[in-house]
């Protein structure tokens, strides 16, 4: 089997799905990132912004807030590790930058001119996510409503996000496209976009090793184990499951909130 890499989250925010304010004290913070790293993290995903359906956006300022006390000091800690941050504010990412994070995580797939400006010149790896938006807010429709069968509508979504990375000049070598299972999307579409998983590198014409998966602990999870009130702390089993399957069909990338190690 090919070595995989497991891309830790780690939350610093009072409200995300799954563990909101476990890590919002800076001591706590680093000291489970330096666990994440232990159990064999290739690298750490910060994020001070939730994107749960229903979130009320976060302005750039207070999301510094909550990254500035941590970022540094992980820096410091490991300096040859990935740290990856998770937003979608130029402001945030510059200041990122400046205290030396190395992967740009958006979940917005680099839509705005000027964080696709910062990704071009940054000349860092990159996760560009497909998600849907409306006036600004993610599109969230109820996860068990009906929604299209297929998946050809997330696929031509992230095609769109794949060629707006390459039509800015940006390096393909440098390019990580995530699905976006959950965002804008229902049970029948995520679960129609995962069966699509094993042709994915021949339907986008995009090497699976340029995938980052994005499943951890989300609704999808519990549905796929058939138990759709399953909590988010307790999806960790299911998750894990789903990773195995998704590199025996050639995928590397997964970012998750538990790794192999506890799973």
């Amino acid at each position: 089997m090919h070595s995989l890499r497991w891309l830790a989250i780690l939350n610093l925010t009072p409200d995300s799905f799954s563990d909101g304010g476990l890590w919002n004290d800076p001591d706590l913070a680093v000291s489970h990132a330096a666990a994440l790293v232990a159990q064999g993290a290739w690298g750490l995903d910060i994020g001070a912004e939730s994107t749960r359906p229903g979130a009320a956006p976060l302005d750039p300022e207070t999301e510094w807030q909550r990254l500035a006390p941590v970022l540094p000091r992980l820096r410091e800690t490991f300096p040859d590790l990935v740290l990856s941050l998770d937003t979608r504010h130029p402001e945030v990412t510059q200041r990122g930058l400046d205290v030396g994070i190395n992967l740009i995580n958006d979940v917005t797939g680099f839509e705005d001119p000027v964080m696709l400006r910062i990704a071009r010149d940054a000349r860092v790896p990159l996760i560009a996510m497909r998600s849907r938006r409306r006036d600004g807010q993610f599109q969230m429709p109820p996860y068990e409503g009906d929604g299209e069968p297929d998946a050809a509508r997330a696929l031509r979504e992230m095609a769109m996000v794949r060629d707006r990375l390459l039509d800015a000049g940006i390096e393909p070598q440098r390019i990580f496209l995530d699905p976006g299972f959950g965002f804008g999307t229902t049970w029948a579409e995520d679960r129609a976009l995962w069966e699509a998983l094993p042709t994915l590198d021949q339907r986008l014409s995009w090497p699976k090793s340029q995938v980052c998966l994005g499943i951890s602990r989300k609704r999808f999870t519990a549905h796929m184990a058939g138990n759709p009130g399953l909590a988010p702390l307790a999806r960790d089993t299911e998750t894990f499951r789903l990773h195995m399957i998704a590199s025996e069909w050639g995928f590397d990338l997964f970012r998750t909130h538990q790794l192999k190690a506890n799973a």
